[in-house]
């Protein structure tokens, strides 16, 4: 039975990405396969990333694409182009419409760098997080992944990791933590989940 087809949406580095590309590599991800990376920053590595690993790589940007409607427009087109079944947001700093959100109902996975509902919602990304976690004075932080709907990481978890917060702790001490300890391992555990369920859909349909 053919592989679910996945498209992850960078911003930046993209070692969510790498972790992702690594798990298929190794056949921890066996039920979905990634056929193409889409960043909405020029020149992001993750591009790079995906070149490396020789899966398709595109740039797109709210500013070439005449705003947000434009650029989810173009980013739906794209998609569809390549029979895309599963989006996963890894590390992707826009937020989507609640109208494109809602056409891929759980059919959006993210990855959020805290055990959600604390220190997420808008405004909430990258470094933010952690720093707000060690204002905060929290003992354990982690990841999260996610459904992604119209509410900014207000969908349905599909799970979570722990990562203890240690003395001496900075902001990108943290991230490194949560994203070893955490992100890396549940993104593509979630990955190989709902693309296994995906594909069961695609078969109790030609049965």
């Amino acid at each position: 039975m053919s592989k679910t087809k996945i498209a992850v949406l960078v911003s930046g580095g993209g070692t969510n990405l790498q972790a992702l590309l690594d798990s298929e590599q190794s056949g921890a991800l066996r039920s979905g396969r990634i056929v193409l990376v889409v960043s909405n920053k020029p020149g992001a590595y993750a591009l790079t990333r995906a070149a490396k690993a020789g899966v398709e790589a595109l740039t797109l940007t709210r500013a070439d694409c005449g705003g947000q409607e434009g650029f989810e427009r173009a980013l739906q087109a794209a998609l569809e182009k390549r029979g895309v079944e599963l989006i996963i947001l890894a590390g992707f700093l826009s937020i989507l419409s609640a109208e494109f959100t809602s056409r891929w109902e759980n059919r959006i996975l993210n990855v959020h760098p805290s055990l959600i509902p604390s220190f997420c919602g808008k405004g909430f990304y990258g470094l933010k997080v952690h720093a707000a976690a060690l204002a905060r004075g929290v003992k354990y932080t982690g990841a999260t992944v996610h459904y992604v709907n119209q509410i900014p990481d207000g969908g349905e978890i599909l799970f979570q990791q722990p990562v203890a917060v240690e003395p001496g702790d900075t902001p990108e001490i943290l991230q490194r933590r949560v994203m070893e300890q955490a992100e890396w391992i549940l993104l593509p555990k979630a990955a190989e989940l709902v693309s296994a369920k995906i594909q069961a859909e695609k078969e109790n349909k030609r049965a």
